[in-house]
């Protein structure tokens, strides 16, 4: 909608280089427009009560206060209103925004990542040309293996690092990333890709985006993880689907590995 559209720009709302990303957007100027509805409503009854009980009109308080239960039924009505905008409105359209259990499928072929945060740097892992991570376990984790995987099973044999605090993804693919953290928690943030998920120490916990514009994005953690938190920052290079294979290719070379695609 182009009155939408008009009041992202006037929010300054920041680059959005996703698919879900415009929903979301849309959501939170949805949200915004209810909010300045009930604002207006409640602003001119407070307007209204200050000069209807105004000290000139009740000159002498009333002890007594109201005889009537009209104020017990009208909480009770914008109680029940506000149920029904919740749950009834809110929930349902935010479950539909997100579409977060909606995964890619594996026909569509999508990118699949594996990153660690760490205090405070972001590391990430990429399958070979087979498709399949190596087995990990907790005690392979060292300095050299921060994903702890597992060097004797042949699925790890091409799979391979990107250098730390970078990764890329091609445009216009599907993409599951798949997030740890080696110590406390983090949290995973790309503005521009609308994506935000915490990494948690124990846990390997799945999001999935679709970039739609070619560019640079900063990854931040969003989640206080300690005194270097703010200097936690890498970068997400969204590429051309043929500078994404190069890129590919040259980091599993360097590897060891044959991978000139993930296809």
């Amino acid at each position: 909608m182009e009155f939408v559209d008009k009041i992202k720009t006037l929010m300054s709302f920041p680059p959005l280089a996703s698919e879900h990303g415009k929903k979301m957007d849309d959501f939170i100027i949805y949200i915004h427009l209810l909010m300045a509805v009930l604002f207006v409503g409640w602003f001119a009854y407070f307007l209204y009560a200050i000069f209807r009980f105004r000290k000139s009109n009740n000159p002498k308080a009333s002890y007594t206060g109201a005889q009537t239960n009209i104020s017990t039924y009208a909480e009770v009505a914008v109680a029940v209103a506000e149920v029904i905008l919740l749950v009834g409105l809110a929930i349902p359209l935010w479950a539909s925004v997100v579409d977060a259990d909606k995964f890619p499928k594996e026909e569509v072929n999508p990118i699949v990542i594996k990153v660690t945060g760490q205090q405070f740097a972001w590391n990430t892992r990429y399958p070979g040309k087979d498709g399949a991570f190596g087995k990990q376990d907790i005690k392979f984790v060292a300095p050299d293996n921060k994903f702890g995987v597992d060097k004797n099973d042949p699925n790890t044999k091409d799979d391979f690092d990107s250098p730390l605090n970078l990764m890329a993804v091609p445009v216009g693919r599907a993409v599951i990333i798949h997030l740890s953290s080696l110590d406390v928690i983090h949290c995973f943030k790309v503005v521009p890709l609308r994506i935000t998920q915490d990494a948690i120490p124990g846990l390997m916990i799945p999001m999935h985006f679709k970039a739609t514009k070619e560019g640079k994005y900063m990854v931040t953690c969003a989640q206080l993880c300690g005194n270097g938190h703010a200097t936690m920052r890498g970068n997400i290079n969204v590429l051309s689907e043929a500078d994404y294979k190069k890129w590919e290719a040259d980091l599993a070379s360097k590897a060891g590995g044959t991978a000139t695609s993930f296809e």
